[in-house]
């Protein structure tokens, strides 16, 4: 169960990096924000999330198999997980957002597109936010049934967002990507949102799906 889905993983996020580097071909070596590179933020923009997931995924099934973190860490076990994942993943936006200002208009897209469908991307990912703050929960999004086997026994959020899809999270919550790059116009930041939100997909189906039919649908490993 450990490595469950991990070679596919690792096939499919090999491949978006491809895919990745491919479409962007060479970031401006003009740009820069902070006095980093357009180079190094792209490449930050593509590394925080493969980093993030593979956290995730060694976190994730060491206590679901072994319980290890909490063996290790005892109560506090999820607590510092959950700082690790909080900052990893506020920081895949910030990267994203850094690239976009170092690559801002390079290229050309109409003024609705910079303007109108920002605006209306960022309407479901706000209201994900708040529909994860309101009824998910944060603890429950981090993947806390995978500490506390009584969130097995939990129900399926059908409120908010989660009316329209189970996996709102996924599907509108990182729109937020997007939402940046056509705001700054950035043909490396568009590559960037595209990879991240694909990303967190591989990571769905290679990692979270298997471990959710596991914690609910079957028999959860013995620690």
């Amino acid at each position: 169960m450990f490595f469950k889905g991990q070679l596919l993983n690792l096939l499919l996020l090999t491949a978006l990096v491809i895919i990745a580097l491919a479409l962007v071909v060479s970031p401006s070596p003009e740009g820069s924000f902070l006095g980093i590179s357009t180079t190094a933020w792209f490449v930050a923009s593509l590394t925080i999330p493969i980093v993030h997931q593979l956290f995730v995924w060694l976190v994730w099934r060491s206590e679901l198999c072994f319980s290890a973190i909490t063996r290790m860490l005892g109560r506090i076990g999820f607590t510092v997980y959950g700082v690790v994942f909080m900052l990893l993943l506020f920081l895949r936006p910030l990267a994203v957002l850094g690239l976009a200002v170092s690559d801002r208009g390079s290229i050309h897209l109409p003024v609705a597109a910079t303007t109108l469908l920002p605006a209306l991307l960022a309407i479901p990912a706000i209201y994900t936010l708040y529909s994860v703050a309101r009824y998910f929960g944060f603890a429950r999004a981090m993947g806390i049934d995978h500490f506390d086997p009584a969130y097995c026994n939990a129900p399926l959020v059908r409120d908010g967002i989660f009316r329209f899809t189970g996996n709102a999270m996924y599907t509108f919550g990182f729109f937020i990507f997007w939402v940046i790059a056509l705001a700054f116009s950035s043909r490396a930041a568009l590559v960037a949102a595209f990879f991240n939100h694909s990303a967190v997909w591989v990571h769905y189906f290679c990692t979270e799906r298997p471990d959710m039919d596991l914690i609910y649908r079957g028999t959860r490993a013995s620690s």
